[in-house]
């Protein structure tokens, strides 16, 4: 009976942290499209809750991002006077930073860290971001990683922008084309039943003449 009532146990845990898990994904899509769409959910999370909130890591500079979570480490080492300052804190769990080589850690790091600097701004500054330009940045981060395999150079932040940018244009005219869509249903509805009600008006009309 003690092991049946554990297994159930865990398969309840199991299924609340399912849905916690994707009660978080709803969440950082809806606050922080760009930085979940680099960074992921998990990471993204911790990263704003590290940072107080959206606003603040917006505000942050890449270097603070870059070892944001490290602080301690960080501190010791000014301390101390003795060794190196941590290349990287919260965003280590990053699969960019576990898929590079050991010698390319920092310089994965430091590059992450700049673009999650840009999608922190762009979902906190613009009215609806849309995770185009958090995709954009993922490619651009792949790239680097297969430079140091390649030695082909990443699309520079203009060129992926303006390609971001371009898309956002689209989505927002497909978003005015079935507002305007939508609009005219509404209005065509709306004529339809006024002219239902005034014959009715015209025959209480009649009736009270005759």
């Amino acid at each position: 009976v003690d092991i049946r009532a554990f297994m159930e146990r865990v398969t309840s845990l199991g299924s609340y942290r399912e849905s916690l898990q994707q009660y978080l994904v709803e969440k950082m899509m809806l606050v922080a499209p760009n930085l979940t769409e680099l960074m992921g959910q998990n990471i993204g999370a911790k990263l704003i809750s590290k940072a107080g909130s959206l606003t603040n890591l917006a505000k942050a500079p890449a270097s603070t991002i870059q070892i944001l979570g490290a602080e301690k480490a960080l501190f010791r080492a000014l301390k101390k006077r003795k060794g190196n300052t941590p290349k990287y804190g919260l965003i280590f769990h990053s699969t960019f930073i576990q898929r590079a080589a050991k010698e390319h850690r920092g310089k994965i790091s430091r590059y992450l860290a700049n673009k999650a600097a840009l999608a922190c701004r762009i979902d906190c500054f613009m009215e609806t971001p849309p995770a185009v330009f958090g995709e954009k940045l993922r490619e651009q981060v792949e790239a680097r990683l297969n430079f140091f395999d390649t030695g082909n150079r990443p699309p520079t932040n203009m060129v992926a922008m303006a390609e971001a940018l371009e898309q956002y244009q689209k989505i927002l005219r497909k978003r005015s084309k079935r507002q305007r869509e939508a609009q005219a249903a509404a209005g065509g509805n709306g004529d339809d039943e006024v002219k239902q009600e005034v014959p009715k008006k015209k025959r209480a009309r009649r009736e009270e003449v005759q």
